[in-house]
């Protein structure tokens, strides 16, 4: 056995049994040892024509003395991996002091110096073998990033010259004898991709491999590298190299990189490393975190189970790796976790591809083959607008975009090329993957080299033999792309069924055994050819297609299938409406039978069930082959296809004459508008200073209102009025503050407020932000999908003086207390204020409070507490006595839930399931749908949604507390109550008569029967199984020996014979809602833009109430006589239930991605799901349908590991991910 292979599976048992323990900063030490411009030329360069001085690589072969003796003291201070001093050592980088020629030689040398180093040291402890990672570093040019910011096409070095710079290197690194090559200080992908292209040439040029370390730099708080990668995107990029270890290095300190580790070591199946600097630099550029203090840092990455590999970048020295390996030695490594498998693309943001995504549009319109206007700006060289077009694609929705620039009279390679330069300039267009799309393999290996993110090619086959496949397969395996492989092989294209599943296992098995390529990344095309071309051969190439798709699914593990889309429809090119309708008819089965992603243009495919009924028919007959006339029929029919006010404040003219501040304050106090700017003018004109007007009769204003609002005499819609009004006083000051250079009044403290990461609804936050505004907080907002790292760097940057959490779904709970369990981590000593319609005093007690001892955790209960609570909390006289008491109440209500939880007896899943409804299912006869399917209702009339508000919940979104209609004579809250309403019912109308928002809704039934108890399998319409829907059922014992319910119990067992049915629905009322309420914010106009998204709720809402009437008394049926007014619906004294997923009766958020697979997989109607089910825009609603005649709503509540078990088994997912969604609903600690 060779010494190389010795260490080698020395290195790789040392991962196995602890952290290993990287060098630290080469650069730090040298500058040490303070040496001039002699000391770096020596001898041999004495006479070298230009200044050599910070060429620290030469410094190998002038000054060996010292580099080896700093090899030698990281050693001694515990470094297991040595890194050679060769991270300029390349052409390009060389170039600055004319030293190419010495490129070679510095990486052989380098290699050799640390070799002789590390076995010296290894002599010494023959038990623990010391390792050289050979140093690939950045060069000192950028391959995606264009250094003239007039020419973002302009590239200072190619991938080809990268791959010739490395592959040199490589050699050099291996002769000298290092054991692993270490890719670091990535700051462009691109380089690292060459670099790795470069070091698999030499491997395979060689006959050997050595372990690859790769790391990135992630530059600053923003999370990405310079060149735009976020974390998981880069490892995406780079992951096809299979190295040892991943990590990240330099630009921040240890406790800056921290959150992007954490990410880091749940997203890469392999080790993870990481070698910060000593802290950020200090004005003089220089390091002054200690090695305690860094120390103290990595102790906790290893503690959390982040670490693999640790060590030191810039300012750091033996000194900082001797503490760092002392803190990590007691802690095991990180256990590499499985990454289920998965087609990972990447553009500057990740995108993930499995079988379980919803159907993924590939924009077409960047094809110069597909769209006449793209191949015109081409042509004639107008790239601008060629970039528009690649940008409305990706802002229409495409999830990622095919550029093709196969034209006969264009030099497409050129073309392509110049292109996709542009478009890493557009990080709009590059955070979405590429598709490089050509006939020609030298335009789309030309394309390769110019996209950093992990895209696809489109595409290979075996058309020229099987050995040019499987070479263009290893080429693409190298770049770092998923392919698409075309049914085609040496005969010829698949135009069967036969024929395309023949070719598709043939290139899979080629693929997979003999080249070693992820199935995962593997993408058929199983050939979308023309149907109802008048050939009776090209009948049946749809459902050729369509079974080819579904085999690929079920017969070839993990690959995925895509398609050109308009093809199908090629034969009634010039008449649209036809064609989208092909379109559309097609996907709806393909997608049924497995087709992953087609090449197809969002923005004109007609939704299936709006296609009208004849034309539909006769589509469906042709794609599906049906009749021997279906062509004939279609050609019949198709060129029959061709072709608000507002309600003005009451105003009482007396109090115009007032003095001007009496003026001021009774317009704060009454929330009026009208003469705001003339009034604050006047004032500012009789103040001495702009900032006068703000401290003096603005405040003045504010402060009544505070005190009645604080008294109960005014209430929360007029508190949001006033801040509307002071905004706009404000807005008006600030330019007059600004040029005399005046300073802000100071505000009674700084509150950050962010809707946590994955939850997009805000109304509540942003009421509460406007209460805290009023009341003289400085108000820092942001937004929503806010994560942990963002909301505590932006609270230290912005120096907040409290941190409040808000959500509105139940996985927002988890989310709360991950910021809390950072907060504690992190060191913070902020306030924690909780708050949302799913949180409560006790999940506050119990789950967040414990995580973060270091300050006070206040649930609030609603926006009129929050001033209060912010009060007592940045109060010093206040402070400790409320924190005190909250504590003592968090205390106890923890060992309340406690005793309840042992007090708590529940059934066995086995008996639960026993003490199901018994239902008599032989004289059961399920109601028909008028229709399976799905369809989508358009442009829905908000007027006749607006008779189906439910008006209480709306007056409770505004803290007005009572229902409606008695809440408008309420002796305390009827005033305001009433002026809410009427302030509603204009901007309603304003809504319905300028059409400002739309209403849209898509549902569907679909037949259907119960299995394994709990689980419901609906069918398409041949009785194929489409999907299953997984529920829950009640373990509570029941007195009087009542059932324990699950919503499957409503639908007949599958055994019974009977075909039963379900359904489901997603409404909408935000489509253009949250742009409409981002315009009135930017007028300063807070009032008005709650209110716009709180009528959206509302009007979302009342779409549900009045589809599901429509559904009961049409489209289903069952219960056509139904006659009952709002108030009954609102009482639900209807048949049959529309129980939502997250909500009691099935709360596991996860099944909505079940029902938005049924009903909108390709997302038409507008909603969409965030990575936590929250839909956007938040103004939705979705849910299923029973019909069932004793259907009735229930809440599972608590539920008991048992059950947890078999619903995992169930749904194929691991215990722990089902325990994380189904938290609230646990009887027991997970």
């Amino acid at each position: 056995m060779s010494d190389r292979i010795a260490r080698q599976q020395a290195l790789q048992q040392a991962l196995k049994e602890r952290i290993l323990i990287l060098d630290g900063g080469m650069g730090t030490m040298i500058q040490s040892y303070k040496l001039d411009e002699a000391d770096y030329r020596g001898e041999r360069f004495a006479d070298w024509p230009q200044d050599v001085k910070g060429n620290n690589d030469l410094l190998i072969l002038s000054r060996p003395d010292v580099i080896g003796a700093i090899e030698k003291a990281y050693l001694d201070a515990g470094a297991d991996i040595l890194e050679t001093n060769t991270f300029n050592a390349t052409q390009v980088s060389q170039a600055d002091y004319g030293m190419e020629s010495l490129v070679y030689e510095l990486n052989v040398e380098g290699a050799r110096l640390a070799r002789s180093v590390a076995d010296a040291k290894s002599l010494e402890t023959p038990d623990r073998p010391r390792f050289v990672a050979g140093v690939l570093g950045p060069t000192s040019r950028t391959c995606s990033i264009s250094p003239d910011v007039n020419d973002p096409g302009y590239r200072n070095v190619t991938f080809d010259e990268l791959v010739e710079n490395y592959t040199e290197a490589t050699r050099g690194l291996i002769e000298g004898g290092s054991d692993l090559i270490l890719i670091e200080t990535i700051f462009d992908t691109l380089n690292a991709k060459a670099a790795i292209f470069a070091v698999q040439g030499v491997f395979e040029e060689l006959g050997f491999e050595l372990p690859i370390m790769i790391s990135g730099t992630i530059t600053d708080a923003s999370g990405r590298t310079l060149s735009g990668q976020t974390t998981e995107a880069f490892w995406n990029s780079v992951s096809h190299a299979k190295p040892i270890s991943v990590g990240l290095n330099c630009a921040l300190g240890a406790k800056e990189l921290r959150p992007y580790l954490a990410e880091l070591s749940t997203k890469a199946g392999t080790h993870v490393s990481a070698h910060p600097n000593a802290g950020l630099p200090n004005a003089f550029g220089e390091y002054d975190e200690t090695p305690a203090q860094m120390a103290e840092v990595v102790e906790e990455f290893a503690a959390s189970g982040l670490l693999n590999i640790i060590g030191g970048c810039c300012g750091t020295t033996p000194a900082h790796i001797q503490a760092i390996a002392e803190a990590v030695a007691k802690y095991p490594p990180r256990v590499i976790p499985e990454i289920p498998k998965a087609c990972r693309l990447s553009g500057l943001e990740p995108f993930t591809i499995d079988r379980s995504s919803l159907f993924v549009n590939v924009g077409e319109r960047t094809n110069i083959t597909g769209s006449a206007k793209f191949a015109r700006l081409i042509r004639e060289e107008n790239y601008t607008e060629a970039l528009e077009v690649a940008l409305q694609q990706v802002e229409a929705g495409a999830q990622v975009i095919d550029i093709n620039m196969d034209e006969g009279m264009l030099d497409s390679q050129a073309a392509m090329v110049k292109f996709l330069n542009l478009i890493a300039g557009e990080p709009d267009i590059s955070r979405v993957p590429i598709m490089i799309d050509s006939s020609k393999w030298e335009v789309i290996e030309a394309g390769l080299k110019c996209i950093q993110g992990k895209g696809i090619v489109n595409s290979i086959s075996m058309k020229e033999g099987v050995e040019q496949f499987k070479h263009h397969a290893r080429l693409c395996k190298r770049y770092g792309a998923a392919v698409v492989v075309m049914a085609f092989d040496e005969v010829g294209q698949a135009d069967t069924a036969a024929r395309k599943k023949e070719i598709c296992q043939r290139s899979y098995d080629i693929l997979v055994n003999e080249v070693g390529f992820p199935p995962e990344d593997i993408i058929f095309d199983p050939n979308i050819f023309a149907v109802a071309t008048g050939i009776e051969e090209h009948n049946n190439y749809a459902v050729d297609f369509i079974e080819a798709c579904a085999y690929i699914r079920d017969e070839l593990p993990h690959a995925l299938s895509s398609g050109g889309v308009s093809n199908v429809s090629f034969s009634f090119r010039g008449n649209n409406p036809v064609r989208e309708a092909i379109h559309s008819v097609f996907l709806y089965h393909a997608i049924r039978n497995g087709l992953t992603m087609g090449i197809v243009n969002a923005g004109q495919l007609e939704i299936y069930d709006e296609i009208p009924a004849e034309l539909r028919e006769k589509v469906e007959d042709v794609v599906l082959n049906r009749h021997p006339d279906s062509t004939e029929a279609l050609l019949a029919i198709a060129d029959h296809f061709k072709g608000g006010g507002a309600v003005k404040e009451a105003e009482n003219e007396e109090w115009r004459s007032y003095p001007v501040g009496k003026r001021l304050e009774h317009a704060l106090v009454k929330g009026i508008t009208t003469f705001i700017v003339e009034d604050t003018e006047e004032c500012r004109q009789q103040c001495a200073r702009p900032i006068e007007v703000i401290e003096g009769p603005l405040m003045s204003g504010m402060n009544v209102v505070g005190d009645l609002f604080g008294a109960g005499k005014m209430f929360l819609p007029q508190v949001v009025k006033s801040a509307r009004v002071m905004k706009q006083a404000v807005a008006h000051l600030i330019p007059f503050i600004e040029a005399e250079k005046g300073d802000k009044p100071e505000a009674k403290g700084k509150i950050l407020m962010a809707t946590v990461k994955g939850d997009v609804h805000d109304i509540g936050k942003n009421i509460v932000g406007v209460v805290l505004g009023c009341n003289g907080y400085d108000i820092v907002d942001l937004g929503v999908m806010v994560p942990a790292e963002k909301i505590l760097q932006t609270a230290i940057a912005e120096k907040c003086d409290i941190i409040g959490l808000s959500g509105l779904i139940t996985p927002s709970l988890d989310e709360m207390v991950h910021v809390a369990k950072e907060m504690q981590r992190q060191g913070f000593n902020l306030p924690l204020m909780i708050g949302g319609a799913t949180t409560s005093k006790a999940h506050t007690a119990v789950k967040i409070d414990p995580q973060y001892s270091n300050d006070a955790v206040i649930y609030v209960t609603d926006a009129s507490r929050a001033v209060g609570v912010a009060t007592q909390l940045l109060s010093k006289e206040l402070k400790a006595g409320f924190v005190e008491k909250t504590r003592a109440e968090y205390v106890e209500v923890r060992e309340r839930t406690a005793n309840r939880a042992s007090r708590t007896e529940r059934l066995a899943y086995a008996d639960a399931l026993a003490n199901k409804p018994q239902f008599d299912w032989n004289t059961y006869r399920a109601a028909k749908p008028s229709f399976t399917g799905v369809q989508m209702l358009e442009d829905i009339d908000l007027a006749v949604l607006a008779k189906y508000i439910d008006w209480t919940p709306f007056f409770i979104s505004w803290d007005l507390a009572g229902k409606y209609p008695r809440i408008l004579t309420d002796e305390v809250v009827g005033e305001a109550a009433t002026s809410l309403f009427n302030d509603a019912q204009a901007m309603l109308k304003q809504l319905i008569d300028g059409k400002q928002i739309k209403a849209r809704a898509v549902f569907g039934f679909w037949p259907a029967n119960q299995v394994d108890h709990d689980d419901i399998e609906v069918y398409d319409g041949h009785g194929k199984a489409l999907a299953r829907l997984h529920h829950l059922r009640q373990q509570t014992i029941k007195p009087d020996s009542k059932p324990n319910f699950c919503l499957a119990d409503y639908v007949a067992p599958k055994e019974s014979g009977i075909t039963d049915y379900v359904g489901g629905f997603i409404t909408t009322a935000g489509i253009g809602a949250e742009e409409l309420a981002k315009q009135y914010e930017a007028k300063g106009d807070d009032y008005n833009a709650i209110m716009v998204k709180a009528l959206a709720d509302r009007l979302a809402e009342a779409c549900a109430e009045w589809l599901h009437e429509r559904v009961r008394k049409e489209y289903w049926g069952y219960a056509a006589d139904e006659q009952l007014d709002n108030e009954a619906l609102i009482k639900e004294q209807y048949k049959g239930i529309r129980p939502a997923p997250g909500y009691p009766a099935c709360p596991d958020h996860t099944e909505k991605g079940t029902l938005f697979q049924l009903l909108d997989p390709q997302s038409t109607s507008g909603v969409t799901l965030t990575e936590h089910y929250a839909m956007f825009p938040a103004a939705a609603v979705s849910g299923w349908y029973f019909a069932h005649p004793e259907a009735q709503y229930f809440a599972v509540g608590k539920i008991e590991r048992d059950q947890v078990e078999s619903y995992s088994k169930r749904k194929r997912q691991d215990q722990a991910v089902s325990e994380r969604w189904l938290s609230p609903n646990l009887g027991y600690e997970s």
